[in-house]
């Protein structure tokens, strides 16, 4: 069922340059972990910046089982487009993100804060989407959570999935 080898997010997809797209900061909260019940997700957060040709960051392979939160977006549970970015698997294993495809709309996500804070979402829809068709101003201007991944089917040829799997919550 597994992939034979690890792939990561088509980053151009997100589209170079991006810009700081969140609101005023939080006076330094981040967000520490995910929580998403129904697919058995239980993961701390790391900052995930951009990397020096413009593209954003991605979680160390390393460390399948940890998300990364995107900081130039916003903390979750403020104004913007709040994006974490998970593998769903690795050479040998699933990851973090492996069951995120099963989310179903209407299911809860809560994203605890450095603050104290929980904050929790349910889930709006659902899609798959070609790495080429990636929803940029969706996923990066609109506000609300986004967790993204890679999915679809796998080019062995090229070692990548051939489409992101984006879930869009909103606060409850």
């Amino acid at each position: 069922m597994l992939a034979g080898a690890v792939t990561g997010i088509l980053l151009f997809a997100f589209g170079k340059g991006m810009q700081q797209t969140a609101s005023t900061p939080v006076a330094n909260v981040v967000p520490e972990s995910i929580d998403i019940p129904s697919i058995e997700v239980e993961a701390p957060l790391m900052k995930l910046g951009l990397e020096k040709n413009g593209d954003v960051e991605l979680p160390p392979y390393e460390k399948p089982k940890v998300a990364g939160w995107y900081t130039g977006s916003a903390v979750p549970g403020e104004k913007g487009a709040s994006v974490i970015i998970g593998h769903v698997d690795t050479k040998t294993a699933p990851a973090v993100f492996y069951k995120l495809r099963q989310l179903r709309k209407g299911e809860t996500v809560k994203v605890e804060r450095s603050d104290g804070k929980t904050v929790t979402f349910k889930v709006d829809s659902i899609e798959q989407v070609h790495k080429d068709d990636f929803p940029t101003k969706r996923v990066y201007m609109e506000d609300g959570l986004r967790l993204v991944t890679c999915g679809g089917k796998f080019d062995y040829a090229k070692g990548e999935y051939l489409d992101n799997i984006i879930v869009y919550a909103s606060r409850v």
